[in-house]
């Protein structure tokens, strides 16, 4: 699987300790297209962690979750309006209800770790 088009990381960290900081500018060195989404605003070098979602984004292919399921609660209708072709569910993040609401929408389903998808080239 190769994602081409953006990218949504969903619980982004400017926390340099936190694995999505590390998956965050992971992805951005290997040139994808991010919007980083946080419970705390921050940064993450020159990528802007924010705190609101926004419909206005085009082409999303994936969202990586980094957020444990009941956080993700309040962004169920943002990542199934964004229609993305992928959810990737990071350990820890797996989430039945949400993977039966995005299977309903014909979204693919990952329960991986975006860096192990990154290092061997499968994202």
């Amino acid at each position: 699987m190769q994602i081409k088009g953006n990218i949504v990381v969903l619980g982004a960290s400017s926390n340099p300790n936190r694995v999505s900081y590390m998956a965050t500018k992971l992805l951005k060195n290997k040139g994808y297209n991010l919007t980083a989404i946080g419970i705390r605003k921050g940064k993450i070098e020159n990528i802007d962690v924010e705190t609101e979602v926004s419909n206005s984004q085009d082409n999303i292919e994936a969202i990586t979750v980094f957020l444990n399921p009941e956080r993700q609660k309040k962004y169920y209708n943002y990542i199934l309006d964004q229609n993305p072709t992928s959810l990737i569910f990071n350990p820890g993040t797996e989430n039945p209800e949400l993977e039966a609401l995005a299977l309903a929408r014909n979204i693919k389903i990952i329960s991986c770790c975006t860096i192990a998808l990154l290092t061997v080239n499968m994202l």
